[in-house]
C-alpha cells in the first residue's frame, strides 16, 4: 500500500476506536503487534499482541475513565509504511478529573496491517489524572 492509503487506513482504525467499534479496531492490528507507550507511567509499557492490548492496556484504562477517550485527529503524516499520528483526546476519569492529553503516535504498517505503535503523550497528565 502507498501512503494515502496507510493513511486512510489509520484514519479508519481510529475512528472504529472513537466510535467503540472494537471489532473493526482489533481487525485494523496485526495479530502480534507492539505497542509501546513511552515513559514511567502505570500504562508505560511495550504490549504484545491483540490480548496483551486489552487486558493490561484497556481493561484497567476504561476502569478508570467515564468512557473512553475520544480522538480528534489533528495532523496525520505518512511516508512508506510509517503514518504519524497527532491527535488530541478527550475524556473524565470515574473522579471527575478532566483527561485531556495530546498524543503523537509513530505507526508501522506491514501487509496492510498495523505492525507496531509507539506512543508519546504527557505522562505527567498521565500520572496526575490515574494516581
Amino acid at each position: 500500500m502507498g501512503a494515502a492509503e496507510n493513511k486512510q487506513l489509520v484514519h479508519d482504525t481510529f475512528a472504529a476506536l472513537n466510535s467503540g467499534d472494537s471489532e473493526k479496531f482489533f481487525s485494523h492490528l496485526s495479530d502480534d503487534i507492539r505497542w509501546t507507550i513511552i515513559g514511567t507511567t502505570k500504562y508505560s509499557h511495550t504490549y504484545t499482541g491483540k490480548a496483551d492490548i486489552v487486558e493490561r492496556l484497556f481493561t484497567p484504562l476504561t476502569a478508570q475513565l467515564d468512557g473512553f477517550i475520544t480522538n480528534t485527529i489533528l495532523n496525520t503524516i505518512a511516508e512508506g509504511d510509517s503514518v504519524v499520528l497527532q491527535t488530541q483526546g478527550k475524556s473524565r476519569t470515574k473522579t471527575g478529573k478532566a483527561y485531556n492529553n495530546t498524543y503523537c503516535l509513530v505507526i508501522q504498517l506491514q501487509n496492510s496491517k498495523i505492525q507496531q505503535i509507539t506512543e508519546y503523550l504527557d505522562t505527567e497528565l498521565v500520572t496526575t489524572a490515574f494516581e
